[in-house]
């Protein structure tokens, strides 16, 4: 697990794993098996996913992908137990993102201010 401040303010962890050391063949797989996690959360609770490759590419001129990215997309869900004050819905709901390459996956998230939900994501993640 890799741990970065991106753009010098999100803090972000990110694990790269090769395909040939993965279980998993596709990012579609990789995301069946998150939502499979956050399902089992006595907290967490799904929301949707996103396809950040399509929606980019469908933007014409205006989109543009690393053409090492051949699939990209995020599970959105949220650990939101408790609701004590209105500026949480700013760091709420949690992503992890799943990117696709040619020898490799590389699967990342903001860090939570929750130490717990930062525990689940880190085990999730390590267990691809």
């Amino acid at each position: 697990m890799k741990e970065t401040i991106l753009m010098d303010k999100y803090p972000v962890s990110e694990l790269e794993v090769t395909k040939e050391k993965s279980k998993y063949s596709s990012v579609n797989e990789i995301l069946e098996y998150l939502k499979e996690q956050i399902e089992r959360h006595p907290v967490a609770t799904y929301i949707a996913t996103f396809d950040h490759y399509t929606h980019t590419k469908s933007l014409g001129k205006n989109g543009e992908i690393d053409s090492d990215i051949l699939d990209a997309k995020n599970i959105i869900f949220c650990f939101g137990k408790q609701l004590p004050k209105p500026q949480l819905l700013a760091i709420r709901p949690r992503s992890i993102g799943v990117v696709e390459m040619k020898d490799k996956f590389l699967i990342n998230f903001m860090d939570a201010p929750n130490p717990q939900a930062q525990e689940a994501m880190i085990s999730w993640i390590k267990s691809i």
